[in-house]
């Protein structure tokens, strides 16, 4: 049963820092990437969260619950002005920097 907790939580961190960093990537690299352009992103994200009509299983959720808590992360860091890479980690249920 501890395995079956312990993969989950692997997979989310891994998923939450790989989208950090191609969001670091981003916005480094694309002067047109704004704020704006995230949070669209975002919305559709949470739009696809919710249309979960048939299920997409285990690992799928953990997939769209890291990726939609990278963005929001990310997002708040740079309106709160961190300019930094964000080297964020997934502690415990809590997003870091």
């Amino acid at each position: 049963m501890n395995e079956s907790v312990d993969w989950k939580d692997i997979k989310y961190t891994e998923i939450f820092e790989q989208e950090i960093r191609g969001l670091e990537r981003r916005r480094k690299s694309d002067p047109n990437c704004t704020v704006t352009d995230l949070e669209g992103t975002l919305e559709h994200l949470y739009i696809m969260d919710g249309a979960d009509w048939y299920g997409r299983g285990q690992l799928q959720d953990i997939i769209m619950a890291a990726t939609i808590a990278a963005y929001e992360f990310f997002i708040n860091q740079w309106k709160n002005g961190s300019d930094a890479p964000q080297e964020a980690v997934w502690n415990g249920g809590q997003a870091t920097s």
